[in-house]
């Protein structure tokens, strides 16, 4: 038997959110229901989902950020309900990434409709370059290798010439490959805790990095607007 599929209802009203996790419930569906953006977040990684029911009235972190953060390093579908049904409000949510939209009150039986011809449309991306890790301190992708314990960055079969943070910065986020780091983070993992500076230095950085190491076919430094950076592979 197959597992089943899950959904992640997120809704700060309690009532609605247990009716639709009803309908799914009596459709197969296994399901997680959270009442705040900051809940959702964390469910993403631990529910693993299928699919995204998402509110856009949140209370703290909205539907829109939420979306936005999701599909930073995501393409679960999401439908996203509102009371909202303003073309303008339709527009956002579907340009941040959302899959669909239903304006409530909705009709339930339309909802589980929905949800159905989404996770029907959805085909999961196809299994990104894996990193070949070499020892402790050392990652592998076409064409570039980063060893940590030598300093030592070879592009495209030349040396590269690294300044000791920028080579730091760069094997930490190769090491996590699809993993979006903010600013922050990545300044308490590179820098250290104790660092004074500010986040402006890990933009300078990026940029410097981006001077040397272009774009691959198959991987690339990206910036995730509003979030940080993450070393995508495609």
């Amino acid at each position: 038997m197959s597992a089943k599929q899950k959904i992640l209802v997120v809704d700060d009203d309690e009532n609605i959110a247990e009716l639709v996790s009803l309908y799914l419930t009596k459709e197969c569906f296994e399901t997680m229901i959270v009442g705040d953006g900051e809940s959702a977040l964390e469910a993403v990684k631990t529910f693993a989902p299928n699919l995204i029911l998402l509110d856009l009235m949140l209370p703290g972190i909205d539907g829109y950020q939420v979306c936005r953060e999701v599909r930073a390093s995501s393409s679960i579908p999401i439908i996203l309900l509102s009371a909202k049904g303003e073309v303008f409000d339709k527009v956002l949510g579907l340009e941040l990434g959302a899959d669909d939209y239903m304006e409530k009150p909705f009709d339930s039986k339309e909802l589980v409709a929905r949800v159905k011809a989404v996770l029907r449309r959805y085909k999961p991306a196809a299994p990104a370059v894996e990193p070949e890790i070499v020892g402790e301190d050392e990652v592998r992708f076409p064409d570039l290798i980063i060893n940590r314990a030598n300093y030592s960055v070879t592009y495209c079969d030349k040396k590269l010439d690294l300044p000791p943070k920028e080579l730091e910065l760069l094997y930490f986020l190769a090491s996590s490959p699809n993993h979006v780091y903010t600013r922050e983070q990545l300044l308490n993992q590179v820098w250290g805790y104790d660092y004074a500076g500010d986040s402006r230095t890990v933009d300078v950085h990026i940029k410097r990095l981006r001077e040397k190491i272009k774009d691959h076919r198959s991987w690339k430094l990206s910036t995730i607007w509003g979030v940080g950076y993450k070393f995508e592979v495609l």
